[in-house]
């Protein structure tokens, strides 16, 4: 399990990392090079795909960090946690629910993301 506790805060750190290199390093190691992303909002593969993804929602929330949610929990290939995103320090205003599913070689093929809570339009 410490595993999967160890990949599933990688992935938070990712979508925390605003350096464009860095991240882009990140989301090739992490992820597999079909892997593939879907929520609501998205539905991408591919590095490309997740990195603008990834890169698209730190434009949308420049300011705002995500948070992994107290439980990661995990059996066979499988991961489920949620996340909060808000300003560091204060109330998040956007929390989510998402399923990873671990290839493998360790890394992540495929994310089915859910949002719980976003902000009123």
């Amino acid at each position: 399990m410490s595993d999967i506790n160890e990949l599933v805060g990688r992935y938070i750190d990712t979508w925390n990392e605003k350096d464009p290199a860095a991240r882009r390093a990140a989301v090739e190691g992490l992820w597999t090079e079909d892997g593939t992303y879907v929520d609501p909002l998205a539905d991408v593969a591919g590095h490309d795909g997740i990195d603008a993804v990834i890169g698209a929602v730190q434009g949308q929330f420049p300011d705002f960090v995500f948070r992994l949610g107290p439980t990661v929990d995990a059996h066979h290939n499988l991961a489920r946690f949620t996340w909060e995103l808000g300003p560091e320090g204060a109330e998040a205003i956007v929390i989510g629910f998402d399923v990873a599913v671990i290839a493998e070689d360790g890394r992540i093929q495929h994310v089915h993301g859910f949002l719980d809570k976003v902000p009123a339009v």
